[in-house]
């Protein structure tokens, strides 16, 4: 079929043609948004589970359906090249320079007034001025160079501002693990204090397996933000991922077509986009056929591992391949780092910083101490074609 009219779309937080499988998150988070318009207070969102399994794209919407309600929003991406610091200010710019204007409210003005103190905080040569004398105004102060009191001001600030302009604030932070842990404090201590004095913001916080741990970790109130494990779709909801796009296209997929295609993809939303792109492309008929499936599986099978897995096999050293290949002979079920060291024929000590690299390059992270998983689903399976020395 038509590739240009091919409704899948795999890719890193891309947005599915057919966002399914999410209600109850995204429903949460709409009644979360009305209660801090009413005056009412939210727990922070977490999102936590494997890469491809669609964390950013639940964020992404949680964004947008924010925005649509004129909040104002930053998305951020932590670990990305940018202290924590610097990205939630550039992202702020934007939404800020929106709201001002002449006629800007007493609170309004003292926010961008804050947002100016809080850029020199970070850009000694960049200022900005939202083109408004804010001389006369209050605020500012979010300089100090401690990250917590400037960005608690900041987000206090700007929380006033938006009850003035009858929305809201929301915190969108993705790869929430990379943060480090002054900016895991800052954050979780700053969320606290939001919702003991009623400030109208909403945070919400996207990542691996490992964020509740290291929440938890750097405040042990953070137990009590709203945890939502992002799995696999499976049944019906992973099949609704692949029919519905295509039958709003006036296409019809074959019971078995779709049958192959969930099973071949595990559920995970990334590899069923990959898959029906594929299958798609392959088709010839009106209808999607198993033969068509099968050779889209073994298309996209092919994309990923030139692709996906590649690209993370490759960040790896030799060393930490071969840590790899003896985790992968556990499949994806997670390794013992102990076993890991009697396969290699070392002391556990030994690969410590081996261990410490894969994590910071987000191939592996550690659900419980003592144990190590891919990040990744089906890593394992890949690894096992891998020839040695490739």
């Amino acid at each position: 079929m038509d590739p240009v009219s091919n409704p899948y779309s795999p890719g890193a937080g891309r947005k599915p043609a057919a966002l399914v499988g999410r209600d109850q998150p995204r429903r949460d988070w709409q009644i979360a948004i009305e209660r801090v318009e009413s005056g009412r207070t939210a727990q922070p969102f977490v999102l936590y589970g494997l890469r491809g399994v669609g964390k950013t794209v639940l964020l992404s919407d949680f964004r947008r359906s924010a925005s649509e309600r004129d909040w104002l929003v930053a998305q951020v991406e932590a670990g990305a090249g940018k202290s924590l610091r610097e990205a939630l200010g550039e992202a702020l710019h934007a939404p800020l320079a929106d709201l001002a204007r002449p006629s800007a409210g007493r609170r309004l003005l003292k926010a961008l007034k804050t947002a100016v103190s809080f850029k020199a905080s970070y850009d000694q040569s960049g200022t900005w001025n939202f083109g408004l004398d804010l001389d006369g105004a209050s605020g500012g102060g979010a300089d100090t160079g401690v990250l917590e009191t400037d960005l608690r001001k900041l987000i206090h600030d700007l929380a006033l501002a938006a009850e003035e302009e009858s929305v809201g604030l929301a915190i969108l932070i993705d790869e929430a693990q990379d943060l480090n842990p002054a900016e895991l404090v800052a954050l979780c201590a700053i969320a606290h204090a939001a919702a003991q004095d009623d400030w109208r913001v909403l945070f919400a916080f996207a990542g691996l397996p490992s964020l509740p741990r290291v929440l938890a970790e750097a405040k042990s109130y953070a137990e009590r933000f709203n945890y939502e494990k992002i799995e696999e779709l499976r049944g019906t909801v992973a099949s609704e991922a692949l029919t519905k796009p295509a039958r709003e296209d006036g296409v019809e997929w074959d019971d078995s077509a779709v049958a192959l295609i969930v099973d071949e993809s595990a559920g995970y939303p990334y590899f069923l986009q990959q898959f029906g792109q594929d299958t798609w492309n392959a088709a010839t008929g009106v209808k999607i056929t198993f033969d068509d499936a099968r050779v889209g599986a073994a298309n996209g099978r092919a994309a990923l591992d030139s692709g996906f897995f590649r690209a993370r096999w490759d960040r790896a050293t030799r060393a930490e391949q071969n840590y790899l290949r003896a985790m992968a002979e556990d499949d994806d079920k997670g390794s013992s780092s102990g076993e890991i060291a009697v396969r290699l024929g070392r002391g556990p000590a030994s690969f410590g910083p081996i261990r410490a690299n894969l994590i910071a390059k987000g191939l592996v992270y550690a659900p419980e101490h003592g144990v190590i998983a891919f990040t990744v689903p089906g890593m394992a399976a890949f690894i096992k074609r891998q020839p040695n020395g490739s």
